[in-house]
């Protein structure tokens, strides 16, 4: 057992030696990173979009589908959301996401980080109003906490600020730095995503933070058109998506880790089948290729 507990998890108690010992043989995330790609066949999902949008005042896009569907695969595959720090595997303390959005599509417009707690019993619609009010807040003139927190720590000269950065992994290793600390920063969350198709970019490989606790990291692209066969055997175009993740495997086995992004791209796909407009009355959605 730690001689300290954290603010933001529990220690993993039931860990394989192999996996007990890679903290060890592998003490940063930048060596323990994975990658993985995903194509996402938007056929059903952008149907549920139209319709969704027709039907109520909040609109929304593929990124408020993927939020709502990585919170119930999490929920669902909880050794998902678990981290290492200090050489120790952890179970985080709920489903914590944090994102990065623009103020304006222009390119010099500043980018706020978000972070928020997601509750898996949280319908598809309060999970909508829930974002929407976050970003919406997010990109008034309205100072984050992380800016109040820079604009603090920069005024600190460089060769101090480094130090002080040190300090602060340091209490943080050994479970000393407090949750007034830990639970606003974006870099403690379950996963960061970043919606690069909302600024019309593919996704990419993002790399982990050694800051922070967070171990996976998901970009997603533009939508775009691919080409499939029907039934027919006929080319026929179809709406992607890309989405790439960077994940730290001394979390979890590969194989956890691609089942629950397989369960994450069936609920993207298909979120009408996986329940998503349990809560409201049906929407028309028409019949996807």
């Amino acid at each position: 057992m730690p001689l300290f507990s954290r603010p933001d998890g529990k220690p993993v108690e039931d860990v394989p030696a192999v996996r007990r010992i890679m903290p060890f043989i592998m003490p940063t995330r930048t060596e323990s990173a994975v990658y993985f790609e995903q194509e996402i066949d938007l056929a059903r999902t952008e149907p549920f979009i139209t319709a969704f949008n027709a039907s109520h005042p909040r609109r929304i896009t593929v990124f408020h589908v993927f939020l709502w569907a990585v919170t119930r695969a999490l929920a669902q595959r909880p050794r998902m959301n678990r981290f290492v720090m200090g050489s120790r595997l952890y179970q985080r303390d709920g489903i914590w996401l944090s994102f990065a959005a623009k103020k304006s599509l222009s390119d010099d417009a500043p980018l706020v980080t978000l972070k928020r707690r997601f509750d898996p019993a949280q319908t598809f619609t309060q999970l909508v109003d829930f974002v929407h009010g976050d970003v919406g807040v997010g990109r008034s003139d309205q100072k984050s906490h992380v800016d109040n927190e820079l604009s603090f720590f920069l005024r600190i000269p460089a060769p101090v600020l480094r130090l002080a950065v040190r300090l602060l992994r340091w209490l943080d290793g050994w479970n000393l730095l407090p949750g007034a600390f830990i639970h606003p920063d974006p870099m403690y969350t379950s996963m960061f995503v970043a919606n690069l198709g909302s600024v019309r970019l593919e996704s990419a490989f993002h790399h982990l933070y050694e800051y922070g606790n967070c171990p996976l990291f998901a970009a997603i692209g533009r939508k775009r058109e691919s080409w499939s066969l029907d039934a027919n055997g006929q080319r026929v175009p179809r709406p992607t998506c890309s989405i790439k993740y960077t994940f730290d495997e001394r979390v979890e086995d590969g194989l956890y880790c691609a089942s629950s992004l397989e369960m994450l791209k069936a609920m993207i796909e298909d979120p009408v089948a996986h329940g998503a407009l349990a809560d409201a009355a049906p929407v028309a959605i028409s019949a996807a290729g």
